[in-house]
């Protein structure tokens, strides 16, 4: 399985530095590979470094464990930036970190097609 996270925050970079240090020392992310990715700046422009993460996990998986460490994570940030994390064709974020946020994130994750069931 192949995820892309973003994060939307003035300090995007620093913030997907620290995020990959966190997913890294998980336990329930620690043997999934995170690496950094972004897109190439177009010719004449600086751009970022990286603007994403890119994690890819293999059997044995919990998306449970994997929104709770990065909801963890994001409860450190003195201004929790949104999480962006996309599987296959679906984007789903985590802007507030509510109950249902993290429902929806968990639901859409373990759909083995990538497509969000319908929470209430």
């Amino acid at each position: 399985m192949q995820f892309q996270i973003r994060v939307t925050s003035s300090r995007q970079e620093s913030e997907l530095r620290s995020l990959q240090g966190w997913l890294r020392q998980e336990p329930a992310t620690r043997t999934a590979v995170v690496s950094q990715g972004g897109q190439t700046p177009a010719p004449g422009s600086m751009g970022n470094l990286f603007d994403m993460l890119e994690l890819v996990t293999g059997n044995g998986w919990s998306a449970a464990s994997f929104v709770l460490s990065v909801l963890a994570w994001r409860q450190t940030r003195p201004r929790p930036p949104r999480v962006v994390i996309r599987y296959g064709e679906v984007e789903i974020s985590l802007a507030e970190g509510s109950e249902e946020e993290v429902r929806a994130m968990v639901a859409a994750l373990e759909q083995g097609d990538g497509t969000p069931r319908q929470t209430s």
